[in-house]
């Protein structure tokens, strides 16, 4: 998500795996900064046909199988998915949000291929801006260096002119026409022959966006719609492969959500009707599994060993004065509750690893890059940050194991000087297979 106010505000915005008051109090404020609460609103002349929740519960997207997707907090219906992925046993990429951020997720992969270790994953999956990029990510073995050619294109030669503008929509702040636009131009029918060709080999990518209506994730088997274009051409395919994307990455309130058409059968009739879909980073910040495995409310077998998360965003606090206006202080809060929320998940994400003994390997935006940004999409920071992942991954840095072995040699520093030398020692593990 980018500093659309001069802040860095909302990258994805959270309500932890379990919760909703940050994001329905966001929600409030952004609606009283638009005056939208002062009268009863009349139904507008376009508004959606009605539909409920039974009918949203087996409704499918407009002439594709339901097979394309799941609920993304269903585990059996997640490990029945993975199940089903012949090459699900081999190393996993998990690519969170974080706006512009996502430059450093880019910059290392193309680090990963020029040190010639990358592997090719078993399954990828992508939240908001991780969207945008998990796609070339998953389809690199067949578009070989134009993969990560795309990627840095995407992520240091644009600007804000290449993702919104601001005048707003009915239901947002600001309007992404460009970012479709873009996304119509990089999400090509030969993207989606290389995705379809990947997961012919049994290799799985997964895109996850938030059902407006249901307060649910929604976890899309992007390989199964891409395969559905290359055997049969329907555009229809194409269509909905471009709105998932657009979707995961639309922030609520800021970005528009995306109207994704559905159907649900009415006897012999299909009744058609259109879901709104909007940010991935809604439920939360990166996607492994359902929460409730990694809370340790269900049970789920994974059956790779090893992970490889790439977090787009800082986690420590930074200081940047607020001005009295709402969308500042709003945009420092939330930066403040994103942060939290992603410290929260990964913890839980951490100590699903030492349950089930998954070897976890994390990279994020660390003090190891100084650089800030000043405006959104800011070019000579989105390069900075590209050339810092990629400088990462080649020399091996990148990834740090989510759990380093204990110093068991050398001398007892004491247990904070002890603690620190873990920390520090966890920034020099190569990011190999």
């Amino acid at each position: 998500m980018p500093k659309l106010f001069n802040e860095p505000i909302m990258r994805t915005f959270p309500s932890g795996p379990r919760g909703g008051g940050v994001l329905a109090g966001v929600l409030l404020a952004l609606a009283l900064s638009q005056g939208a609460m002062a009268g009863p609103a009349k139904k507008p002349a376009d508004a959606r046909p009605d539909y409920t929740a039974a009918q949203a519960a087996t409704a499918q997207p407009e002439g594709l199988p339901a097979s394309v997707r799941i609920a993304g907090d269903d585990t059996r219906a997640f490990q029945a998915l993975i199940d089903g992925a012949p090459r699900a046993a081999d190393p996993w990429l998990v690519l969170s949000g974080g706006g512009e951020n996502g430059a450093f997720a880019a910059g290392l992969l193309a680090g990963w291929s020029e040190r010639g270790d990358r592997p090719e994953f078993g399954v990828v999956t992508g939240v908001s801006t991780g969207a945008l990029i998990a796609p070339f990510a998953f389809a690199a073995p067949t578009l070989g260096e134009k993969a990560d050619a795309a990627l840095r294109e995407n992520y240091t030669e644009i600007s804000a002119a290449d993702v919104f503008e601001f005048g707003g929509t009915p239901d947002s702040l600001t309007d992404t026409w460009p970012l479709k636009e873009r996304i119509g131009r990089a999400v090509t029918p030969a993207l989606l022959k290389a995705v379809a060709a990947e997961h012919a080999k049994g290799r799985r990518l997964l895109i996850a966006t938030t059902q407006v209506d249901s307060e649910r994730p929604v976890l899309w088997d992007m390989g199964a719609i891409a395969q559905r274009n290359a055997e049969t051409g329907d555009p229809r395919a194409l269509a909905l492969f471009r709105s998932i994307v657009l979707a995961s990455t639309a922030v609520p309130g800021v970005f528009p959500p995306v109207a994704i058409p559905a159907e649900v059968k009415d006897g012999a009739k299909a009744k058609p009707f259109a879901e709104l879909h909007d940010d991935g980073g809604a439920m939360a910040p990166f996607y492994l599994a359902p929460a409730a495995a990694l809370e340790g409310e269900a049970r789920l077998r994974l059956p790779t060993n090893r992970v490889y998360l790439v977090v787009n965003n800082r986690l420590e606090p930074e200081f940047q004065m607020a001005s009295r206006t709402t969308l500042s202080v709003l945009g420092r809060t939330m930066s403040a509750a994103i942060k939290a929320q992603t410290r929260a998940v990964l913890a839980l994400t951490k100590g699903y690893a030492a349950r089930t003994g998954l070897d976890l390997r994390i990279a994020l935006i660390d003090g190891r890059f100084a650089k800030t940004s000043e405006k959104p999409f800011d070019q000579p920071y989105m390069k900075a940050l590209f050339a810092h992942g990629e400088a990462l991954a080649r020399d091996g840095s990148a990834f740090a194991p989510a759990h380093p072995p204990a110093t068991a040699k050398g001398p007892d520093l004491g247990p904070d000087l002890n603690r620190r030398a873990v920390t520090e020692s966890t920034g020099s593990v190569a990011a190999s297979r």
